[in-house]
């Protein structure tokens, strides 16, 4: 039985400092009993000699330091897990909130994770159907990849998030997948718009989420993520599946990461922020991957809003060193309709040479995917000098690239939220996009493509 304390000093927000305190460990969690017999949990911020500071989980209201005790566990955070968590909804703590029962877990893993050791990694390079032509077309998402949304304030990540957990699929046979989905401090509205989209098409039940609304404590929210994690470490490494995990919004975990280093009165870095962010974000993108001799895989897409839409912002920018490439929202295609909003241009996936080909989508994806792109930045120049000159100063090339873009636009990105594209489907639109142009033009084809595809 954990020793019991009564020397509770003091509180101070969500901060509590326990005096005379022997053999307690940094990380270690906690549970504080009131005088109504009530429990809260907390976990050990900062020991000094024998002055333990604890971070609570919960509010601190209520606490009468004299009448109230706290007991330490001698264990960190764990998760219960087992392949009944496939179709439940979990707070950011891993405890059940949709109503049913509470899961009796096989084993208890810690949320912090085993690090993957870089030499029993195996290199991503399966394709991931998302059913999104900017997504599949373009920027290929690759089993094992990290591919971060960039996204700005008031933009549809969320309706992008759940058409991506909804559509995605590994093609082959009888290949196990299952969607994990952490939520951080979103609102009530949004999170019931997830679970009744998962609901309403069935994807509930290859879904694991966990959510952590904006009024939970900040702790819990840092906690969330790596609850995302355990569970989708079990699905891939234990039970052989292959995991796509989409994390929304990353930008409220960095800033509850802020909000408890400056109650722990920590030395701030950029904009405030921990200086220690950059590592923190790895610990979490570096848990996605592949490993030598084991059949599963954790892809993840971490999405994030950019405060200020600026990009140079420390959460998108570290997010961008660590991960492999970024899928950007443009409010200037939201601002005409165009849904969703991804800009394909600056947008990248650094592994999808990988993840397209014979065999794995289909023989033309490369060349098309080149030619579409420079056709596009073409169509895009042209309308811009169209703005400034009219369009009289234009030549008739020049007019179909720009005719070009449009059509792009209109009928290659803009397939709405509920269109689920094939892989053949979306390189089939590329085609019929590509006959705008006269065959000349299409130098980044090889002939025997063309003859094939164009002239079909």
């Amino acid at each position: 039985m954990p020793k019991e304390y009564r020397t509770i000093q003091e509180v101070a927000g969500p901060l509590m400092l326990v005096r005379e305190v022997s053999g307690v460990k940094y990380d270690e969690l906690g549970e504080i009993e009131l005088a109504n017999g009530e429990k809260r949990r907390c976990k050990v911020l900062e020991v000094n000699g024998s002055n333990a500071l604890v971070q609570l989980f919960e509010s601190a209201t209520g606490i009468n330091l004299a009448e109230s005790k706290v007991r330490f566990l001698g264990r960190q955070m764990e998760l219960g897990v087992s392949p009944d968590m496939l179709g439940r909804v979990f707070d950011g703590l891993g405890r059940p909130i949709d109503g049913g029962p509470e899961l009796i877990p096989e084993k208890r893993m810690d949320v912090n994770g085993v690090p993957m050791n870089p030499a029993a990694r195996a290199y991503p390079q399966e394709f991931i159907q998302t059913g999104v032509s900017a997504i599949d077309g373009l920027n290929t998402l690759v089993r094992g990849q990290k591919l971060p949304i960039f996204s700005a304030s008031g933009l549809p990540h969320a309706e992008l998030a759940a058409q991506i957990a909804r559509q995605a699929k590994v093609l082959g046979q009888n290949e196990q997948f299952a969607v994990v989905f952490a939520a951080m401090g979103i609102t009530f509205e949004e999170s019931n718009f997830f679970v009744e989209s998962f609901k309403e098409t069935g994807a509930i039940d290859r879904t694991v989420m966990f959510t952590n609304l904006a009024n939970d404590p900040a702790v819990e929210r840092i906690a969330t993520p790596r609850m995302a994690l355990t569970a989708a470490e079990y699905l891939a490494f234990d039970l052989g599946m292959h995991v796509l995990v989409i994390m929304t919004d990353i930008t409220n975990y960095a800033d509850a990461l802020r909000e408890v280093s400056a109650a722990r009165k920590e030395v701030p870095g950029r904009r405030g922020y921990p200086g220690y962010m950059y590592t923190d974000l790895a610990s979490l993108y570096e848990r996605a991957g592949r490993q030598k001799g084991k059949d599963g895989s954790i892809t993840m897409i971490p999405i994030l809003s950019m405060p200020e839409d600026d990009k140079t912002h420390p959460i998108p920018d570290l997010t961008g060193y660590i991960t492999e490439g970024q899928i950007i929202l443009s409010r200037d295609l939201y601002r005409r309709g165009i849904n969703p909003p991804i800009d394909v241009l600056p947008s990248l996936s650094r592994l999808k040479d990988k993840g397209i080909g014979e065999g794995k989508t289909r023989k033309d994806h490369s060349n098309t995917m080149n030619q579409l792109f420079s056709a596009y930045a073409r169509g895009k120049d042209a309308k811009e000098l169209m703005v400034v000159l009219g369009e009289a100063a234009l030549t008739d090339i020049d007019k179909l690239y720009a005719k070009f873009a449009d059509e792009f636009e209109k009928e290659y990105i803009s397939q709405g939220f509920n269109n689920n594209r094939s892989i053949d489907e979306t390189l089939d639109i590329g085609w019929k996009l590509l006959r705008i142009l006269p065959r000349s033009e299409l130098k980044r084809i090889s002939n025997d493509l063309l003859d094939k595809y164009y002239d079909a």
